[in-house]
């Protein structure tokens, strides 16, 4: 990311050390190469759990001392000195102890000798100082606010008072068994989130990304307010495969934001559309962000039906945002682009038709075959090396050139600088996840899910509202210091249950990934909520804005983002669940997913016009300026078209299609009346 104001360090992104030549870049790019290729083969023959888990964060704690300075001025970005590269030795080694010593720790569970301990403490406090140097104090500061409640827990409020835990005991279990530090977060780092991420990496590489924007403004550009309709397209695509929203926002906002403001935007708002645009990138299936994949570890269920949860909202998001843009272009005039460039759509399709194979395969493998995540993602990658390898020497056939060593070699070094860039992208993600699980093994260490269940409950009470307000907000809070993954392991460990508690006791039958998702999708919104919004600072340094009003800006454009977690709450179907069972509802196989694609299909046109409506709302237009009895109108249009059957429920309407009638016509009959009265505007201007 670039400087946004030079004289203001707070809105510079870390940066990485940038020393030329030598030794450190030689190993730091052979510890990069030799982590992917590590994991490749991990995915195909499969380690033990802490073996693999131990290893996994030992390349990231080793990366993270070589590449993030303790300082963040220009020299300590050019130096490399002594004491980092002790914690990158000292760090990696204690790190990997629980793999060197695994076979001496299973035969003395729980016997811990005084070196076990040792190492353990000087683990944990070298994992705290990386995940400050790569993510900001946040995390960390929360990971020593549990450590010190599980200490001394005896000395704490009665409310939250537990016996407390000894040195040995606290250090053992946050470090030498899988309730801490290796715990679910970072088993799900080792197991999908890596693959995918270099899965995305590597279509990167190979030229994907610039040929999603192109197909999308060879498709839109031509259109009224073509570049920011492109940009949402854009994002969407790129999204579906990067699962980052600062990545989304900087690998496609760099080609798009420049050319809405040509096209009319303002710089405020042409950062603000790719900002909504690029955090909603993670909603996307197949890849979305990397909490998906720990919310599939933590409630036992496949991540295919993950993803079939958030096909609806996913997609209900994006095309509401294409309906605000559209609406922000007539509001403002805007007209398309003309450029023989994006002339022949067909041309620009296929020339990267080859890129959409990969994810081909990784979407039969996960929905066809029925395979695992890892599966799935381990194919797509083996048959994207053959496209990368096939790619330049095709080409030269196709244009009956000669083929060149050089040609069969660009495949070869694209793969190596790809598995490169994703283990650096990686380091964050895996420091995250380990730091993560330092808040998770305290919550198992002392019941303090339970104690806050309680305390929660007291102080809302039985209202389900309030306590879905509260978690939006602590979501929105903590997602100002801390990426998506780590924010949503946070939220959910302390959160999820209690709101499913009172869901149940206020009669709410509510499957628990209803709860995770929406603890995810406001762990999202927070890459864009003013002031630490990553994505917006990213967004505002290319369009050469204020960080802080393209973050309000990009936040109001994804305040529909923010109704829907609301909406799939208390309507499931918008999840394609049809029922959950009452016995266990907590248990993913107690879920019935709706078969009936006529069913489908209703909710998904229903949300759509739910979301359109509330769209309309919030930018006073529909197809022309609202006046305010239609905006009156539009407002019950929401709550019928959303959640119908909490309606029924309190007997505002007789059953959820009666609602969806209601809705569909009250939505039809204002854009009559918007229509008619467009075509009088028109008819007296051109008199």
């Amino acid at each position: 990311m670039k400087e946004i104001n030079e004289n203001e360090e707070q809105f510079v992104e870390v940066k990485t050390r940038e020393i030329k030549g030598g030794f450190y870049n030689y190993l730091v790019v052979f510890l990069c190469f030799s982590w992917s290729v590590f994991q490749l083969y991990i995915a195909y023959f499969p380690l033990n759990t802490t073996i693999a888990r131990s290893l996994h964060l030992g390349f990231a704690i080793a990366l993270v001392y070589l590449l993030y300075p303790v300082k963040f001025h220009k020299k300590a970005h050019v130096s490399m000195p002594l004491y980092d590269i002790a914690f990158c030795i000292i760090g990696a080694l204690a790190v990997l102890y629980p793999a060197i010593e695994f076979y001496a720790l299973a035969n003395r569970p729980g016997d811990y000798l005084q070196r076990d301990i040792i190492v353990a403490c000087i683990a944990v406090l070298l994992l705290l100082e990386a995940g400050r140097r790569v993510l900001g104090p946040a995390l960390g500061i929360i990971g020593i606010l549990f450590l010190v409640y599980d200490y001394f827990g005896q000395y704490m409020p009665d409310i939250i008072a537990h016996q407390g835990a000894s040195i040995q005991k606290l250090a053992g279990h946050m470090f030498l068994t899988t309730e801490g530090v290796f715990g679910v977060p970072i088993g799900v780092s080792v197991s999908f989130i890596y693959l995918f991420v270099l899965f995305g990496s590597l279509l990167e590489r190979a030229g994907a990304g610039q040929y999603f924007i192109n197909l999308a403004f060879s498709l839109l550009g031509k259109f009224r307010g073509g570049p920011a309709k492109a940009s949402v397209i854009a994002s969407g695509l790129t999204g579906m495969v990067s699962g980052s929203s600062t990545a989304n926002v900087v690998t496609v906002g760099t080609f798009t934001i420049p050319l809405m403001k040509q096209a009319g935007l303002s710089r405020t708002k042409a950062g603000a559309i790719e900002v909504a645009a690029g955090v909603n990138g993670q909603l996307m299936p197949p890849i979305m962000g990397a909490a998906a994949f720990i919310i599939a570890e933590f409630l036992g269920m496949t991540y295919t039906n993950v993803m079939v949860a958030a096909v609806i909202p996913a997609f209900a998001c994006y095309i509401s945002l294409f309906f605000i843009v559209h609406l922000e272009s007539c509001k403002l005039g805007l007209k398309g682009i003309k450029n023989s460039e994006y002339e022949s759509k067909l041309k620009i399709f296929l020339s990267g038709i080859h890129y959409l194979t990969p994810i081909f395969v990784l979407m039969y493998t996960l929905l066809i075959a029925k395979e695992s995540a890892i599966s799935a993602a381990f194919n797509a990658i083996g048959f994207l090396f053959l496209i990368m390898i096939f790619q330049e020497p095709t080409k030269k056939l196709a244009q009956g050139q000669k083929i060149s060593r050089a040609d069969v070699l660009v495949g070869f070094s694209d793969i190596f600088w790809a598995m490169v860039t994703a283990a650096k992208s990686m380091t964050t993600i895996a420091v995250a996840t380990g730091l993560a699980g330092i808040i998770v093994g305290s919550i198992s260490l002392t019941g303090l899910g339970q104690v806050l269940s309680e305390v929660v409950e007291n102080l809302a009470g039985n209202n389900i509202i309030l306590i879905l307000m509260l978690t939006a907000l602590m979501s929105l809070i903590l997602g100002m210091g801390l990426p998506t993954t780590a924010n949503y392991i946070v939220v959910s460990s302390l959160v999820a249950p209690v709101i499913l508690m009172l869901a149940y006791k206020n009669g709410f039958l509510v499957p628990a990934i209803a709860a995770h998702m929406f603890v995810f999708y406001f762990g999202i919104l927070a890459d864009d909520t003013p002031p630490v919004g990553i994505a917006a600072y990213a967004a505002a340094g290319i369009a050469k804005a204020n960080p802080v009003t393209v973050g309000l800006q990009g936040f109001f454009y994804d305040l529909r983002t923010a109704i829907l977690p609301f909406a799939f709450f208390f309507n499931n179907k918008l999840m394609l669940i049809e029922s959950v069972d009452a016995s266990n509802p907590l248990d993913a196989k107690g879920i019935v997913w709706m078969s009936n694609p006529l069913e489908m299909l209703l909710v998904f046109a229903m949300a759509i016009i739910g979301m359109f409506a509330f769209s309309s709302i919030l930018q006073g237009y529909f197809v022309t300026k609202i006046r305010l009895w239609e905006r009156l109108l539009l407002i019950p249009v929401v709550p019928l078209s959303l959640v119908p059957n909490i309606c029924a429920k309190y007997s505002v309407i007789p059953n959820e299609y009666v609602g969806y009638m209601v809705g569909a016509g009250i939505y039809a009959f204002v854009f009559v009346t918007q229509w008619i009265k467009n075509k009088s505007d028109k008819a007296k201007e051109i008199a």
